[in-house]
């Protein structure tokens, strides 16, 4: 089964990060990513750009488009990692060594229907 785990933050304060600071968080969690990389349980992992460079599409009628996100929260969708897990205790597993690797915010742990559009899924 694969889990999407979504991580959250305060964009100002990981913002503020040194490069030197940054780069640490990185090299841990670089650790908790081989491991699952070697496991063969990885996907796609993604660090999303500020919200500032962010558009949010308001499905009115007609739609809008509105510059940054549209939710206004302490913390902020940061990046995401896709794992396959056997279940969701195992994938909380996950989340909790990265959570080790980047402490603060909070990440968010969900199962991923896969959508393939011709392909009958069983």
């Amino acid at each position: 089964m694969l889990y999407a785990i979504l991580c959250y933050h305060d964009e100002d304060f990981v913002g503020s990060w040194t490069k030197e600071q940054d780069g640490a968080v990185m090299k841990r969690l670089a650790v908790v990513q081989e491991q699952l990389t070697k496991q063969g349980r990885l996907g796609p992992v993604a660090r999303l750009l500020p919200t500032t460079s962010a558009a949010t599409l308001r499905k009115d009628d007609p739609p809008i488009v509105l510059d940054g996100p549209y939710a206004e929260t302490k913390e902020q969708l940061l990046g995401f990692y896709i794992v396959d897990c056997k279940n969701l205790d195992e994938a909380v597993d996950v989340a909790r060594d990265l959570g080790a690797a980047n402490p603060g915010g909070a990440y968010e742990i969900r199962p991923v229907g896969v959508f393939q559009p011709g392909v009958t899924l069983k």
